[in-house]
């Protein structure tokens, strides 16, 4: 098992010309939710990426990354102060749980016992109801680890919370490598049967979060099949084929090439990945021609959400006095699937004490 080294054993490895010494992450004040102070966390290579995540909803809310000139772009949206995201967003860079997407009717049924959730979506449950861990503020270190400069962040989700059973302990690592890869591990346990499915809800925008639409990024995902929804986003239990479909990117293509019709119109569904089997493989790779920056994501989950930012409408100002529209972002959500509490014959969500849930998935940039 690997272990990070201490601060005093990566010095010495340094001083013997034994290994790179990372950048200490910077921990810097972000204002006040509620009684709890909240924290940023800044991560830095040395190749010039920089990563900041706060402790209000181990959000990620910024990601400087270079094109292939070398000139850096924040690719996130976001805000750069806690007041709006205190405010109410779509979920801006946030670990979402304790389960991600939708559940249908909100409520399911765990070992005979019905439990009710809130119905914050319609008649659904979306997203961990009204106050997800997106609204939670978490406990967090930074790190200096041999891996890169990362920041842990720990919350403890009661029995009861959003009408969930169970105690859930949550971890989330945030690591910034000196390859330019950003990978968030999470691990949970539990003191009772539950449903757990967690997501990192990154709004992506490989041109600069400022740049417009991401309808031009040329999207790649590892999927033969896909789920459908009925008018409310809730899965049918079909897997269908995406052949023939315009949920195909088993080629790349522009994402707007083949864009759903509908009102708003533009995806918001779940992917089958190929070839999961809880190993951490290809998912999706995304690129923006105009700037040359690459995104792959490589996960151990078996579904990825694909979300084109379909309700922003410019009521939203972010970082840069940026009013963010109608498909500037773009989500890839590694998931289990939507729903999953209601399909048995689909890869479970149920974690029971004697396991650990354990989500890994890992964005590597470069440019072309």
């Amino acid at each position: 098992m690997k272990r990070d080294l201490s601060y005093a054993s990566l010095l010495l490895l340094a001083e013997l010309g034994c290994g790179y010494l990372p950048p200490s992450p910077e921990e810097v004040g972000f204002g006040r939710a509620g009684d709890r102070d909240v924290k940023l966390y800044v991560l830095k290579n040395a190749k010039g990426m920089e990563a900041r995540i706060t402790s209000y909803g181990a959000i990620l809310t910024s990601l400087r990354v270079p094109d292939r000139n070398g000139v850096l772009a924040d690719v996130v949206l976001g805000f750069d102060r806690l007041q709006p995201y205190l405010a109410g967003h779509p979920y801006f860079g946030a670990i979402v749980g304790r389960v991600a997407n939708r559940i249908a009717n909100a409520r399911f049924e765990l070992d005979g016992v019905e439990y009710v959730l809130a119905a914050n979506d319609g008649a659904n449950h979306l997203h961990g109801g009204t106050r997800g861990f997106d609204k939670a503020v978490w406990n967090a270190v930074a790190l200096r680890t041999a891996a890169g400069s990362a920041v842990e962040l720990r919350y403890r989700s009661h029995d009861g919370e959003e009408g969930y059973p169970g105690n859930l302990d949550v971890v989330v690592r945030y690591t910034l490598s000196e390859t330019n890869e950003l990978k968030i591990e999470i691990t949970a346990r539990t003191d009772r049967p539950t449903p757990v499915n967690l997501t990192q809800h990154a709004y992506w925008n490989l041109a600069g979060h400022d740049a417009g639409d991401i309808l031009g990024h040329e999207l790649t995902i590892a999927a033969h099949a896909y789920t459908p929804t009925d008018g409310s986003h809730i899965p049918t239990g079909e897997l269908a084929p995406v052949a023939g479909t315009p949920f195909d990117f088993t080629v790349a293509k522009p994402i707007g090439r083949d864009l759903p019709a509908g009102s708003p119109g533009g995806y918001d569904h779940n992917f089958v990945l190929a070839g999961q089997s809880g190993e951490v493989s290809l998912a999706a790779r995304a690129k923006d021609p105009s700037s040359g920056r690459v995104m792959e994501v490589r996960t151990n989950q078996p579904g990825l959400q694909l979300y084109t930012a379909n309700w922003l409408d410019g009521s939203l100002v972010g970082k840069d006095h940026t009013a963010y529209q109608r498909y500037q972002g773009l989500c890839l959500e590694s998931q289990g699937f939507p729903d999953a509490v209601h399909h048995p014959e689909w890869p479970s969500v149920w974690l029971r004490p004697d396991q650990t849930y354990r989500h890994i998935v890992v964005h590597k940039f470069y440019a072309e």
